[in-house]
């Protein structure tokens, strides 16, 4: 089989793990290609996301002693999900078909056979999704699966329990470059590219080194980066919820003027003052979301680079 694939890994300071994991992605690849389901031109491709210890100094040498290695760095941190598409889309004219992974070794390798057999079958895009989470901790499981809820009560449309494990063929890749946004997330773009798509189920195992680059305050960022990208359903709810401040306003209206007349006014500024604080409240809440909408588009329309790639392992 002559189509070429690109194993994409973003890393950001994973000195610790990257000389572990590097050769288990180089042996699956070979695997793949003794199977015949990519071509002898493959390669693993790591994704420098600016990182401050060794990480680009190991890539360098992992190229230069194995052809089937090859680095990208970016020339700053630009997060996860830009150096994804960097190396993504810097693969994307080099090769047949990708599959992005984590460089942590939680991501169940294996699956990348059945991975390419559906892409063989047809399949453009095949999501990783997790079967289980009993690796995590209860905190862990409950913050991660709200997070997959969350983002569909909010309108962004994502596959439930897929970070960003996933096969991705050229048209698709090509189909994906055509969204032009700054403010990314990828888990939500790329159902909206289309293609046939399928999932493939695993379960997640311990990281094997280094400590996790996505606390619980990261996640909530991606969240709120991928519903305000993604949606606009909080508008929405802000609008409805005017209207009804609108209508319970209106009726206490009619029950002061009606408590006037009748001559049952109580005088007290503590009811007073929990109105204030309560509309107050969700005033500032509601300018908030509103906020947050108009930062994107201020982002939007700079139009600055999502990513500057600054060297590759392959530059002479």
């Amino acid at each position: 089989m002559d189509k070429s694939l690109y194993i994409v890994i973003p890393c950001y300071n994973e000195e610790k793990v990257l000389p572990i994991t590097a050769p288990m992605f180089l042996e699956k690849l070979n695997s793949l290609i003794e199977q015949g389901l990519c071509g002898e031109n493959s390669k693993v491709v790591f994704v420098n996301d600016g990182s401050k210890d060794k990480t680009w100094d190991i890539i360098q040498e992992l190229a230069k002693e194995n052809p089937k290695y090859a680095g990208v760095t970016l020339s700053r941190n630009r997060g996860h999900q830009n150096a994804l598409l960097g190396g993504l889309m810097w693969a994307k004219d080099r090769c047949d078909v990708t599959i992005s992974i984590d460089c942590d070794g939680q991501d169940d390798i294996n699956r990348m056979d059945e991975m390419m057999r559906h892409y063989h079958d047809g399949c453009h895009v095949v999501y990783g999704v997790r079967s289980k989470r009993e690796t995590d901790t209860f905190f862990k499981r409950a913050t991660a699966e709200g997070f997959y809820k969350f983002m569909s009560l909010m309108g962004a449309d994502t596959v439930f329990n897929h970070a960003d494990y996933r096969l991705m063929s050229k048209e698709a890749l090509e189909g994906l470059s055509q969204f032009k946004e700054v403010n990314l997330f990828l888990r939500g773009l790329v159902p909206m590219v289309g293609y046939k798509s399928t999932s493939v189920y695993y379960e997640r195992f311990e990281r094997i080194a280094g400590e996790s680059h996505y606390p619980f305050s990261k996640m909530l960022n991606l969240a709120l980066n991928g519903i305000t990208s993604l949606s606009v359903k909080p508008l929405r709810y802000i609008t409805g919820l005017g209207f009804a401040m609108s209508a319970f306003s209106l009726l206490a209206i009619v029950w002061a003027v009606v408590s006037h007349f009748v001559g049952a006014t109580v005088s007290g500024w503590a009811s007073l003052i929990c109105v204030m604080c309560f509309l107050g409240g969700i005033q500032l809440f509601c300018l908030g979301i509103i906020g947050e909408y108009i930062g994107k588009i201020y982002s939007e329309t700079k139009r600055r680079p999502r990513y500057i790639i600054e060297k590759t392992t392959e530059d002479k």
